[in-house]
């Protein structure tokens, strides 16, 4: 895979590249590490989707957790939620917790860098860097994360629903920066064999754009053959039709005789 896009929300750029150089150029090798195309292994059920095999979430983010893990001391850190029960009205008593104790995770850690790699809704998105980057802040696990997102021309190739950096990065840029957010680089990534493909070089092309392109362009090379043809040989050609189609008509006459 590859690095396509990147976005500095809250000068995430300029901080992550100040005071972990190291753990940037350890990030960029784990992403240029993974061949995306081993995890096409998900068969399309949907109806907007028939091109077979997709890229498989799932798979991408095992990827991930392997190709970080070889480069070591890169761990995931989880912490505990011990939810308070003040501010339940005086008449309500809710129903006791039962199970594992609930918790909040960041996908991979080390030093003061946080890490999260995300190929799932937009949602997921949002709360990483709005919220649960400000939670292991104030909680004194980072000072400043990466997050590393889909780009659109990637998530075509994926179940519907994946949310991708361009809409995210468009949110975060209208919303603004607030007083408690951390600095967070954004890394849009996509696999090198969509790269060269002639939607992707299209840029804003849709494939049903280039479908439609395609068509026109055949149409405008027929019209440009007919203007080239002398006019004697579209006479000869009409009267060929015209004999065909009258020999046909009589054939077909004989055979109802």
């Amino acid at each position: 895979m590859r690095i396509v896009a990147r976005y500095s929300f809250n000068n995430g750029l300029e901080v992550v590249t100040e005071r972990y150089p190291h753990l940037l150029s350890e990030i960029e090798d784990v992403i240029n590490s993974i061949n995306a195309a081993e995890h096409k292994t998900k068969r399309s059920k949907e109806a907007t989707k028939k091109r077979g095999m997709l890229f498989n979430p799932k798979a991408l983010n095992q990827a991930f957790k392997a190709a970080f893990k070889e480069k070591g001391e890169w761990r995931p850190v989880k912490v505990t939620c011990n939810y308070s029960d003040e501010y339940y009205v005086d008449d309500y008593k809710p129903a006791p917790l039962k199970g594992s104790k609930p918790y909040r995770e960041m996908d991979f850690l080390k030093e003061k860098l946080g890490v999260e790699v995300q190929f799932g809704k937009y949602a997921f998105m949002v709360y990483n860097v709005c919220a649960k980057m400000t939670i292991f802040k104030n909680l004194g696990h980072i000072d400043c994360g990466v997050e590393i997102v889909p780009v659109r021309g990637f998530t075509k190739e994926m179940s519907t629903g994946v949310a991708y950096f361009e809409q995210f990065t468009w949110d975060l840029k209208e919303r603004g920066v607030g007083d408690i957010d951390v600095p967070v680089l954004i890394l849009g990534i996509n696999a090198d064999v969509l790269i060269s493909t002639r939607a992707e070089d299209a840029g804003t092309i849709e494939t049903e754009e280039v479908i439609q392109q395609a068509a026109e362009g055949e149409k405008q090379n027929r019209q440009a053959e007919a203007r080239a043809t002398p006019p004697s040989r579209l006479i000869h050609a009409r009267q060929e039709n015209h004999k065909t189609r009258r020999t046909r008509g009589h054939e077909r006459r004989d055979n109802l005789c």
